[in-house]
């Protein structure tokens, strides 16, 4: 069983910066894309960033030139540096990982960790 867990999260003001990581352990082979997700309440859950195995990035243009998405696969890790925060990006914020468990060459998977909550100060 793969476990996901994020960290990072907390209050921050309106323009300030936060960093999450989340840190993936487990039967893992392998990781495929790393990815980031939040979801405010009554909204859809929404992706904000991509990270691919070869470190292409991607973002939606609600944060596209504030946040930054990498990741370090010798920690199984993904961070996500979040700078000019307003109080829209207030969320729970979500990793997701595809890994690949199991031996030989396994199967893949998604796995998701519970969240961090992110407040922006009005």
């Amino acid at each position: 069983q793969v476990q996901l867990m994020e960290s990072g999260g907390g209050l921050v003001q309106p323009g300030g910066s936060l960093r999450l990581s989340c840190a993936a352990s487990g039967s893992i082979t392998s990781i495929g894309p790393m990815y980031w997700y939040r979801q405010a309440p009554g909204k859809e859950r929404e992706q904000v960033a991509v990270i691919t195995s070869d470190a292409v990035t991607r973002y939606p243009d609600s944060v596209k030139d504030r946040f930054t998405i990498s990741r370090d696969d010798y920690s199984n890790t993904v961070y996500l540096q979040m700078t000019r925060l307003n109080p829209e990006d207030t969320a729970v914020y979500y990793c997701s990982m595809r890994c690949r468990t199991g031996k030989g060459w396994g199967v893949w998977s998604d796995f998701w960790g519970l969240g961090t909550q992110v407040t922006v100060s009005s």
